[in-house]
C-alpha cells in the first residue's frame, strides 16, 4: 500500500481590495479535490486566465500574524470531540451505575430466593421421614457343573452344585422327575438322583426352581447374562442387586447321564431269570416261605458278602435266620446302616430298583413277605413300585395292587 503524502499546510489568501470574494485553493490537492474543514465540496474549475490574474495579486501569507488568519475550524472540531467524549463517559458511567444497580437487585433477589428455598427445605425436612435404603434380594443362581455327571438309573446317587442363594431352591428335577434335596446352604446344594426305569438310560436335563415355580439361573463359571447376553463376571458382581427385570438369567441347563449299574444289573438279572424257575442247583428251596431266601440270593448276585450274621452254607444247606426270615432280615438290616437305609411308604419317592420291599399283611408288626424292587415309575400322580420274588412268584407285582388285595402295609430298605 503506497505511503500517504506528507500533510501540507493550506495557504489562505486574503480578499483583494477590489472586493472579490476570497477563493481558497488547496495546493496539496489537485483540482476537483478542494475541501474545507467541515465538508467536502466539488472542485472549482479555474481557467488559465483566472490563474494568471490571481498570480498578479500580491498575496499575504501566514507569516503575517496580524489579521491574516481565518478562524480555524479546529476549535469546533475539538469542542465536538470533547463533547462526544464527555457524552461517552457519561453514558459509560450511567451504564456502570445501572449495571451495579442491576447486580445489586439480582443479588437481593437471589438472596430472597435462597432464603425462601432454605425455609421451604427446612419445612419439608421437618415433615420427612428417613427410611432405610431398599435392598433388593439376590436371585438364586447355579454357577458350577454337577459334581457327578453320570449316575445309575436305579438312583440314590448324591450330586452337589455350587452357586448363590441356593437355600432358596425349592425343587430339583432330573429328566422331569423330582429329586429329593438332601442339604442346601446359600453356597451349595446337594440332591439325590431319583430312580428311573431301566429303559430310560442316557442324558437328561437337570432343572432348578424356586418356591414360586420360577426357573433358577444356571450359568457357566465366570460368566453371567445381562438382558440375555453374556457379560464378564466382574460386571455380574455389580449387577447382583439389580431387579430381576433388568438382569435375565441364562437358559443354560445341566445334564446328567443315566447309566446302568453292573451290580444292580446282576441282581435284577438274577431275579428275572429265577423268579419262576428256581435255582435249585445252588440254593435250597424253602417251600411256601422262600421269599427271604430268594431275596438273599439276589443280594449275593449283587455282590454282598456273607458274614456271621447273614449266611448260607451250600454244603450243608444251613442258613442264618436273617437269610431266610423276613422279620429276622429286617432286624439284621437295622444293625447294618452301611448296607441299607430303612424307608416307610411315605418315602416311596426314594425307592429304587434293587431295593428290598417288606409287607406286613396283618398289621402285627412282623414282616410277612419280602421281595426285590424290579421297577419304579414316577409320575405327576406319585411313584409306582413293582416287585419280583418267590412264594408270590412274580417279576413285576405292583405294590399298590398287592396292598389292595391283601391289606396291610409296606416298608423298604434302600440298598447302598
Amino acid at each position: 500500500m503506497p505511503a500517504e503524502p506528507p500533510a501540507r499546510r493550506r495557504s489562505t489568501y486574503r480578499a483583494p481590495s477590489s472586493g472579490d470574494a476570497p477563493i481558497e485553493v488547496d495546493t496539496a490537492h489537485p483540482a476537483g479535490d478542494v475541501t474545507d474543514d467541515a465538508t467536502r465540496v466539488d472542485a472549482v474549475q479555474v481557467d488559465a486566465a483566472e490563474l494568471e490574474r490571481r498570480a498578479e495579486r500580491r498575496a499575504r501569507h501566514r507569516a503575517e500574524r496580524v489579521r491574516n488568519r481565518r478562524p480555524s475550524s479546529g476549535a469546533p472540531r475539538r469542542f465536538m470531540a470533547l463533547g462526544c467524549a464527555s457524552a461517552i463517559l457519561s453514558v459509560s458511567a450511567f451504564g456502570a451505575v445501572a449495571a451495579a444497580s442491576a447486580d445489586d437487585e439480582s443479588r437481593l433477589a437471589a438472596t430472597s430466593v435462597s432464603d425462601a428455598d432454605t425455609s421451604a427445605a427446612s419445612a419439608a425436612a421437618s415433615r420427612d421421614v428417613i427410611s432405610a435404603p431398599v435392598s433388593i434380594a439376590k436371585r438364586p443362581a447355579v454357577t458350577s457343573g454337577l459334581s457327578t455327571a453320570a449316575a445309575p438309573f436305579t438312583g440314590g446317587t448324591q450330586v452337589t452344585v455350587a452357586g448363590e442363594q441356593l437355600d432358596q431352591v425349592a425343587q430339583v428335577a432330573v429328566g422331569g422327575v423330582a429329586a429329593p434335596i438332601v442339604a442346601a446352604t446359600p453356597e451349595q446344594l446337594t440332591f439325590q438322583v431319583p430312580a428311573v426305569a431301566d429303559t430310560a438310560l442316557g442324558a437328561v436335563a437337570v432343572a432348578f426352581t424356586d418356591a414360586a415355580g420360577a426357573p433358577i439361573a444356571v450359568a457357566a463359571p465366570g460368566t453371567a447374562t445381562v438382558a440375555g447376553a453374556a457379560a464378564p463376571a466382574s460386571l455380574a458382581a455389580q449387577l447382583t442387586e439389580i431387579d430381576e427385570a433388568a438382569v435375565h438369567a441364562p437358559t443354560t441347563s445341566l445334564t446328567l447321564t443315566y447309566t446302568s449299574n453292573p451290580a444292580i444289573d446282576a441282581q435284577l438279572g438274577y431275579v428275572l431269570t429265577y423268579w419262576s424257575s428256581y435255582n435249585t442247583a445252588q440254593y435250597t428251596v424253602l417251600s411256601g416261605v422262600d421269599c427271604a431266601n430268594f431275596t438273599s440270593q439276589s443280594l449275593v448276585a449283587r455282590g454282598w458278602a456273607m458274614d456271621a450274621g447273614w449266611y448260607y452254607d451250600r454244603a450243608t444247606g444251613a442258613m442264618s435266620p436273617s437269610w431266610a426270615s423276613s422279620t429276622a432280615m429286617r432286624d439284621w438290616l437295622y444293625t447294618r446302616p452301611d448296607l441299607a437305609t430303612p424307608l416307610d411308604d411315605s418315602q416311596r419317592g426314594l425307592v429304587k430298583v434293587g431295593d428290598i420291599a417288606q409287607f406286613d399283611w396283618d398289621g402285627s408288626g412282623d414282616r410277612d413277605h419280602t421281595a426285590i424292587v424290579t421297577r419304579v415309575e414316577r409320575t405327576a400322580n406319585g411313584t409306582a413300585v413293582w416287585v419280583g420274588g418267590h412264594t408270590k412268584d412274580a417279576d413285576y407285582w405292583n405294590v399298590d395292587e398287592a396292598l389292595a388285595s391283601s391289606g396291610g402295609s409296606v416298608t423298604y430298605f434302600s440298598v447302598k
